[in-house]
């Protein structure tokens, strides 16, 4: 019994928490390198980017390395692909070794396709009003090594080391001056935990996302988009005792650097273990609000292979699609 009041009394805090940040100032424009927040997993998306107690495989570490402690097979690779908004495509990759009772280490990639912009010059007699002087060139992108391990049954930590790139083209500070490139790098850092309290499949914890020292171009100095999140997952249908077709519901529970507060809620629904239908809903974003998503997952021979889609609405811009697959032998 305390331990099913511990679970209504940590569900209460985050539908509570989530309520009274609308009546808070927002924070904006704090941080950069805004592509680390994007959700990089199909699966992810679709419930709602709650998914920090859910992620056991390789698409863990862009949530909660802590994840990869829990993997089922002994190799776990990801990939995915992310339509954004304004033509702007990421492409995600992880890859994760479960060593047994030394833990699990995995490696993760992101990077950012920004297209390329034209630069010009003003000129009063052009048809245009510029004449094109070259093409802006952007790029982006970060590359993570984590490890996970179970301290007890219960109890699994985790933690991951990033590399964070961005450039940003270049130019002209002063007139007849050289041009200076606008780039950044530095190291990012993730930590998580997941712990059992022993009630069926409950399990809850937490994780920081990208902690950093100060990043900074010529003059302007900025901060990454640093997130405490706190969150509870659970199969729901473990109260009416062994079944064949689960159903997960997460929150989470989002502190971060550069906004208010903000929660997650996603669901999924497997079928027979093959056919996932998944739906989540992001509480206090000026745009993001409904998700969906379906995937397939078939083992053939010791060789489990996941297929995803997810579907994002994005307010006055367009939607957003992703698609992952996945590999675990």
């Amino acid at each position: 019994m305390k331990k099913l009041n511990l679970l209504i009394i940590l569900i209460l805090c985050l539908l509570i928490g989530a309520g009274p940040a609308n009546a808070v100032i927002k924070k904006l424009a704090q941080t950069g390198l805004q592509f680390l927040k994007v959700d990089m997993s199909a699966r992810a998306a679709a419930m709602g980017g709650s998914y920090i107690m859910v992620g056991y495989d390789a698409s863990g570490m862009f949530y909660n390395p802590a994840g990869l402690a829990k993997m089922q097979k002994k190799y776990d690779v990801f990939a995915s692909m992310t339509q954004w908004i304004a033509d702007i495509k990421y492409t995600a990759a992880g890859a994760a070794v479960n060593l047994g009772n030394w833990g699990t280490v995995g490696v993760s990639f992101v990077t950012s396709d920004y297209g390329d912009d034209i630069i010009g010059t003003m000129v009063a007699t052009s048809v245009k009003g510029f004449v094109e002087t070259g093409n802006l060139t952007t790029s982006a992108y970060a590359i993570g090594l984590s490890y996970a391990r179970s301290l007890t049954d219960k109890f699994s930590i985790g933690g991951q080391i990033k590399y964070c790139h961005q450039q940003l083209g270049s130019n002209i500070l002063t007139a007849g001056g050289s041009k200076v490139d606008n780039v950044v790098n530095g190291l990012a850092y993730d930590i998580g935990t997941i712990f059992y309290p022993g009630l069926k499949s409950l399990r809850f914890g937490m994780a920081v996302r990208n902690y950093s020292p100060t990043f900074k171009y010529r003059q302007e100095a900025f901060q990454l988009p640093m997130n405490f999140i706190i969150g509870t997952a659970m199969d729901i249908l473990d109260v009416m005792g062994e079944h064949k077709n689960p159903l997960i519901l997460s929150f989470d529970y989002h502190h971060p650097r550069d906004f208010t507060e903000r929660m997650h809620v996603g669901a999924e629904y497997t079928l027979f273990d093959i056919l996932s239908l998944r739906a989540g809903y992001k509480f206090n974003y000026d745009e993001e609000s409904v998700t969906a998503g379906v995937g397939v997952q078939k083992e053939f021979s010791g060789l489990k292979v996941n297929l995803g889609y997810a579907y994002g609405s994005f307010g006055e811009f367009d939607m957003v699609n992703r698609i992952e697959v996945g590999l675990s032998f």
